[in-house]
């Protein structure tokens, strides 16, 4: 376990990307005991600059002493480059909170979302998983129904933002919208097809099953992150022309009948959940609204009158916070506090 200190030295890899720089962000915002701040990144970040605490840091390069003397990781550099280095470091003393699918589902790694499975930590060797965007906001509904009624399946369709893929997709979304609304060629880089005023049942690779590596993702980091296999998924994911924020149509089955008052009291009762529901003045959760925000949104609560024991709802979520650089951060706070 990490040991404690009043303070921590604390590296960021991939740094200059867009959770990189939102975990710096939030390292900062969340007044984080940082002793000393390490930016690394790749060769052609070298040498750029970061703000950190009104200073201007340095990006570096990794090399194989690179984490001598740190105490926390936090990697976002893709999973290759979390294969590589990731253990180099957890062979330094360092303990890493890795945002990439490489340790997920390694039976040896705890993939954890603070508030839904905090003791899973305790069990780390060094390297602890950071769940998939889309499956942490999902797992922050799920599990106070879970505790109330015992989920039993859950089908859900996903509608993804382009931050997920990175810069690049924010960019193309905003070179193509100005392309097609001034009626010039619109030209496709980062995704097979416009992604501008259209939509795409297509994020990662498609497997042999005919799911998507996405959509496998949320049917196999659920069950890991809420402790039970018994648990049935299926999932549709879909990259939408929205730069920032996950939004989800969630349908559950549960063994005990729940109510959707019930549901939303217990909701709205969970940490980090905030119940935004009142459908009849108009009040839903949107990606405009927690984009920034910390918060999984969730409305649109009701009974599935198809089914016996059946609810939907609807969640949204900030994906570079909650869904990936805010529960990173979370993490290791909570790694300090059972220090």
């Amino acid at each position: 376990m990490l040991q404690k200190k009043e303070q921590y030295k604390v590296a960021v890899v991939g740094a200059t990307g867009a959770v990189g720089e939102e975990m710096v962000l939030i390292l900062e915002e969340r007044k984080f005991p940082v002793d000393e701040i390490f930016l690394f990144a790749s060769e052609r970040s070298e040498g750029k600059k970061v703000e950190f605490q009104g200073e201007k840091i340095m990006v570096r390069t990794l090399n194989k002493d690179s984490f001598k003397g740190i105490d926390i990781a936090l990697f976002s550099a893709g999973g290759s480059r979390s294969k590589e280095w990731a253990p180099v470091a957890a062979r330094s003393g360092c303990v890493v909170v890795d945002n990439s699918s490489a340790w997920r589902m390694d039976p040896e790694v705890p993939l954890v979302v603070p508030e839904v499975n905090p003791d899973d930590l305790r069990n780390h060797k060094g390297i602890i998983a950071n769940p998939n965007c889309s499956t942490i906001q999902m797992v922050m509904a799920l599990k106070p129904i879970h505790d109330i009624g015992r989920i039993k399946r859950v089908v859900v369709s996903t509608y993804q933002a382009v931050s997920g893929t990175g810069k690049k997709a924010m960019d193309e979304l905003l070179r193509q919208s100005a392309d097609f609304l001034n009626f010039n060629e619109v030209k496709c880089n980062v995704y097979p097809h416009q992604i501008a005023f259209n939509l795409l049942p297509h994020i990662d690779v498609f497997l042999e099953n005919g799911y998507t590596k996405e959509e496998m993702k949320m049917v196999n980091e659920t069950r890991k992150i809420m402790g039970d296999d018994s648990i049935r998924v299926t999932a549709t994911t879909v990259r939408v022309p929205v730069f920032r924020g996950h939004a989800e149509s969630v349908n559950i089955e549960t063994e005990k009948k729940i109510t959707a008052n019930e549901a939303r009291a217990a909701l709205a009762a969970f940490p980090g959940v905030v119940v935004f529901d009142a459908p009849e003045k108009n009040v839903y959760p949107l990606p405009i609204m927690a984009s920034g925000k910390d918060e999984v949104y969730v409305g649109r609560v009701r009974e599935d009158e198809s089914i016996e024991n059946g609810l939907n709802m609807w969640l949204v979520s900030d994906n570079l916070r909650k869904g990936a650089a805010l529960n990173a951060v979370q993490i290791a706070e909570k790694l300090i506090e059972m220090a």
